[in-house]
């Protein structure tokens, strides 16, 4: 089994460390040509404008969008949140339009304004998840078909699943808890059964 990380822009490396501490053989991913060697793929957190221009300019909008349909594993976190949503908030950003999600870009404020906080994540366990939030989106609206998986105390929802699609709001690379790596692992294992 091989997960990619798309690896253009952003906390990449982050993730392919966790991975490979699972013994996943993780793979940087920056050509159309290497998707097609993997089994699921994670769009890290960065900048989500920078990283859509980049896909844009190395040809991955098209090649990711058809893996997602063979129903090959996508996991975004933060930024790698808002690729996946099918609509920004207050925005016309073309984004990879792939799950049913409006999401909303720098939902808590600026830099100075990220936190940390326990997450209640039923799907992972009973013991809560730290999560990490640095300029945060947040999901504003969830679609039919779309699982919430973990909301803050206010009711913001903040992780969602769609079929073989996975959004973070936050950065589950930057934590020493490995539970959601290992969950799309899962979704990995699942979707490779013929």
């Amino acid at each position: 089994m091989n997960i990619g990380v798309l690896a253009l822009q952003g906390a990449f490396i982050e993730h392919i460390h966790i991975l490979r501490r699972l013994g996943v053989e993780a793979v940087e991913v920056r050509t159309a040509k290497e998707l097609h060697n993997i089994d699921g793929l994670i769009i890290p957190g960065g900048e989500s404008t920078t990283m859509l221009k980049l896909a844009r300019h190395y040809h991955l909008v098209k090649p990711i969008q058809q893996m997602a349909k063979e129903g090959k594993p996508i996991m975004g976190t933060c930024a790698g949140m808002i690729l996946l949503a099918k609509t920004i908030t207050e925005s016309d950003m073309q984004t990879l339009g792939l799950m049913d999600i409006e999401a909303r870009r720098n939902a808590f404020g600026r830099q100075v304004d990220s936190f940390e906080t326990d997450l209640a994540v039923p799907a992972i366990g009973r013991e809560k998840f730290h999560a990490v939030f640095i300029r945060a989106p947040y999901i504003e609206h969830v679609g039919n078909g779309v699982e919430t998986l973990a909301q803050l105390d206010d009711g913001t929802v903040v992780a969602v699943r769609q079929n073989n699609l996975l959004a973070l709001a936050f950065h589950p690379e930057l934590g020493r808890d490995s539970r959601l790596h290992e969950y799309f692992v899962h979704m990995v294992k699942e979707a490779k059964k013929p």
